[in-house]
């Protein structure tokens, strides 16, 4: 996990700088794809992501190793022949892994945050599912078990198939002439992202778009029905937390509502969006019928809170970067101390951008987990031994987050009860003037 840990504290930097760009290359030409608050849910996401994949979490059913040292008919010698074979099986598994997880009702819980977003940029990559450490789809393993694939190959050849899928996510890049015969293009996954009922469930392939051509799920990009991005029954959320579960929540619902018990018990792998007769009159949920005819999900923000929100997320992701690059001196109680962290941290932050009401105690359940971990360990995860002042730095900074808290709060109480424009410094946010 440390080698997975450094990769992480390399990339991720580069990924934010990359969403940046994206933004700037966007105001630049008139284009302007990335929205602030959108982007940072997206970045927060990521993080969360992160931190838990770099801890080792690994739930399988059967683990690799086993399938490959019971099913192998084969050996490798570890050539370049083998790593290409590796790219090219973990490519076809991928677009099955894929495929599953939008067609059946409990997977599509792991996948959907990733689609949540109803922008389509660079950022919208790093919602990636907290669920990503659960590997129930072991059984997709089996053909590279039997021709003999080596764990150490899969290894290697995983994380670079996993990063080659970031560059496609954006808008700012046209079709690609003869390259959209053989790999995915930005043009492909944009199609994969739409809510067009044309576009819902086409263009599964990670790297070779030959697999949906192969299996009949292709797609390809008509000028005459432009993408509309999102999910058919919206989030309405910056809290990428709440998102991981919002599915999950519903399936419950739905099975325990249900009068029947075969519908109790097959909900789960019924269909994506499958519920029992007539829940969408007794249960309704929000769903977009017309994908051009829907308000996307974007209260406004006051300049000063959307400032502030920044600070957070920078704030959170340099202490998620420092994690990284001292990974082995954190030890396996510090990392789960640290994951809780970043978790109390995510959601108070991202609930405070959502302008709950109750986000000022969710900041402050957050401050009590910040000077319980400094009263458990007083050098601040070992950055006391950089600086004896960072700790306390970080202390004063956590009670000024619950004091923010309060403060955006009460300012977006009274706007709602007086019915005014913000006062300055807290009116609302207009995107282009950042």
């Amino acid at each position: 996990m440390e080698e997975i840990a450094k990769i992480f504290s390399i990339t991720m930097p580069i990924f934010l700088v990359l969403v940046l760009a994206e933004k700037c290359y966007g105001r630049w030409k008139g284009t302007d794809t990335v929205p602030w608050v959108d982007a940072l849910s997206s970045a927060y996401a990521g993080i969360t992501f992160a931190t838990w994949l770099v801890m080792g979490l690994t739930i399988t059913v059967v683990s690799y190793d086993f399938l490959v040292g019971h099913l192998a008919l084969f050996h490798w010698e570890s050539t370049l022949l083998l790593y290409i074979v590796t790219f090219v099986v973990i490519d076809f598994n991928s677009y099955w892994g894929h495929r599953i997880v939008h067609v059946v009702n409990i997977f599509w819980n792991k996948h959907l945050i990733h689609h949540s977003s109803e922008e389509f940029n660079l950022a919208c990559a790093l919602r990636q599912s907290a669920y990503d450490f659960v590997e129930v789809l072991f059984f997709l393993s089996i053909p590279a078990a039997i021709i003999g694939i080596p764990t150490v190959a899969i290894a290697v050849v995983l994380p670079i198939h996993k990063l080659a899928q970031y560059w496609y996510h954006t808008r700012l890049i046209n079709k690609l002439g003869f390259l959209e015969h053989i790999i995915v293009t930005p043009s492909h996954h944009r199609v994969h992202h739409a809510l067009n009922p044309i576009y819902l469930d086409k263009n599964y392939s990670a790297i070779f778009i030959i697999w949906d051509k192969l299996f009949g799920t292709f797609q390809k990009e008509l000028d005459s029905e432009p993408p509309v991005y999102g999910i058919t029954r919206p989030s309405q959320s910056w809290n990428p937390i709440t998102i991981n579960f919002e599915h999950f929540t519903l399936l419950v619902k739905d099975a325990w509502r249900a009068e029947s018990w075969m519908d109790k018990l097959t909900i789960w792998f019924r269909p994506t969006g499958w519920r029992p007769k007539g829940f969408e009159e007794k249960y309704p949920v929000n769903k977009i019928t017309d994908p051009y005819n829907f308000e996307k999900h974007n209260p406004p923000l006051s300049t000063g809170l959307l400032l502030w929100s920044i600070v957070q997320f920078f704030l959170l992701f340099g202490l998620v970067i420092y994690m990284m690059h001292n990974f082995s001196m954190f030890g396996g109680t510090g990392l789960y101390i640290f994951a809780v962290f970043v978790f109390v941290q995510v959601y108070s932050a991202t609930e405070l951008m959502n302008r709950n009401k109750w986000a000022p105690l969710y900041s402050f359940i957050a401050t009590i987990v910040a000077f319980a971990i400094y009263f458990y360990d007083t050098s601040w995860f070992g950055t006391g031994k950089i600086s004896s002042l960072l700790p306390v730095a970080f202390l004063i900074y956590f009670l000024l987050q619950t004091i923010a808290a309060f403060i955006f709060t009460m300012k977006v109480t009274t706007h709602h009860f007086l019915q005014n424009d913000w006062n300055d410094g807290f009116r609302v946010i207009d995107d282009s003037v950042l």
